[in-house]
């Protein structure tokens, strides 16, 4: 990130596992209140993974306008819209008190998958003697399923209902990169700002990994298996972490330029400080290095002109899989050394492309009350993770500074800086 402009924070709504709203999401943060719960959303009994960060007390109602706008929102649509919601009533923005043609949205999605209710009937009107019957599904597909059923499944859509719902006209994107896109988001926000096309952004992310549809579409071979304790299972860096924890949730922050912020007495909650990506080439062969990672680590200290001395801590993906906490692990060593970890996941789990804006909202909320939340459920040192992992209670008396980042296993990474 270049360009003279000083970019500031003043909003944040998170949904997660661990509580709706700043005030329960730090509590549980500081308490050490896991968020990890057997799912219920629909009937898990088939599956050999029965908990994750599930919930469990989200009404969609409370926040989405117009109410009839529910039928055409997936549930993560409507984790994004009431984050957003959040954010904005956190920031102190009323109705019609912006410039709707300087006011965007970016906002991170993973793919939507369609809910198993939506298509039971058309899928069993289509057998035909034990058998799937093409013809059948073409002329039963258009008596069933819902004319507008496909705007609930388009990642693009939680951005486009969030500017809708609050008249922001000026710039408007969806990321769709996995892990990452939260992050990415948020530095083409920032980027938009810089450029001088809008005074102030709604960014954030989105994700349900606990979709029926998505959990057996992705398999559970990289998940924790440790159903007899499964407040324990996210243990990112912990040398008996057996795999990841999927979750659901969504984040937004509002990022304004400083001049903005102060011309509407918004109240400041930390500065933006610089941003970066990176990529490398990684597939199921060819596994993630954490090269890219550090190359963003590098890139990031030199926009935000800090060195490792300078970060009072790293926010860290922390996904709990073996191999991809050691590439992490080894990057933030070589770049950053012993510099303080923590790992959110290890309270509410993987949150797909809504993760990185919730984590990166722990670093916020911290840095303003001068703690940097522990990480939960590390109790054994992995040798082969050498980092400083924050764990126990939180670490006081740290620069208020932070990096946050994320990583995709097909090779990106992306980082940010953050300072109270």
């Amino acid at each position: 990130m270049s360009g003279s402009r000083d970019i500031v924070i003043t909003g944040v709504g998170i949904v997660s596992p661990i509580g709706i709203g700043s005030e329960r999401f730090w509590e549980s943060l500081v308490t050490g209140t896991s968020g990890i719960r057997p799912v219920d959303l629909f009937d898990a009994s088939s599956l050999k993974v029965k908990f994750g960060g599930q919930i469990p007390d989200f009404d969609p109602k409370l926040y989405v306008r117009p109410r009839k706008s529910l039928k055409v929102m997936s549930r993560e649509i409507q984790l994004g819209f009431a984050a957003a919601d959040l954010a904005i009533q956190d920031a102190g923005i009323g109705e019609g008190s912006l410039d709707p043609e300087r006011f965007g949205v970016v906002f991170g999605n993973d793919m939507i998958y369609a809910d198993l209710e939506d298509l039971e009937t058309t899928y069993r009107r289509s057998r035909v003697d034990g058998q799937f019957d093409f013809q059948a599904w073409s002329e039963a597909i258009h008596e069933e399923v819902h004319p507008l059923w496909l705007l609930k499944h388009l990642p693009n859509m939680t951005a486009s209902h969030i500017a809708i719902a609050h008249d922001a006209r000026g710039p408007n994107n969806s990321i769709v990169l996995g892990d990452v896109s939260g992050l990415l988001g948020l530095a083409e926000a920032a980027s938009v700002i810089n450029r001088g096309w809008a005074d102030i952004m709604l960014v954030g992310g989105t994700g349900c990994r606990l979709h029926p549809t998505a959990l057996v579409a992705r398999g559970d071979s990289l998940l924790s298996h440790r159903s007899d304790d499964f407040t324990r299972a996210c243990r990112p860096f912990d040398l008996d972490r057996d795999g990841l924890v999927n979750g659901e949730g969504a984040g937004t922050i509002v990022l304004e330029s400083r001049e903005h912020a102060e011309r509407r007495g918004a109240t400041i909650r930390g500065r933006l400080l610089g941003t970066a990506a990176r990529c490398e080439p990684a597939t199921r062969q060819k596994k993630f290095t954490g090269t890219s990672l550090r190359l963003a680590l590098e890139a990031v200290l030199d926009a935000a002109g800090l060195t490792p001395a300078g970060v009072g801590h790293i926010n860290a993906h922390g996904v709990g899989t073996v191999e991809m906490d050691r590439a992490e692990a080894a990057a933030i060593a070589c770049v950053l050394g012993d510099t303080p970890v923590t790992a959110p996941k290890s309270f509410f789990g993987h949150l797909g492309a809504g993760g990185g804006v919730v984590e990166l909202a722990a670093s916020i909320l911290g840095l303003e009350r001068g703690f940097v939340p522990a990480t939960l459920n590390y109790e054994t040192p992995d040798p082969l993770c050498p980092v400083n992992v924050v764990h126990g209670e939180p670490l006081t008396d740290r620069p208020a500074t932070a990096i946050s980042v994320n990583l995709c296993s097909t090779g990106q990474a992306v980082a940010v800086v953050i300072a109270g």
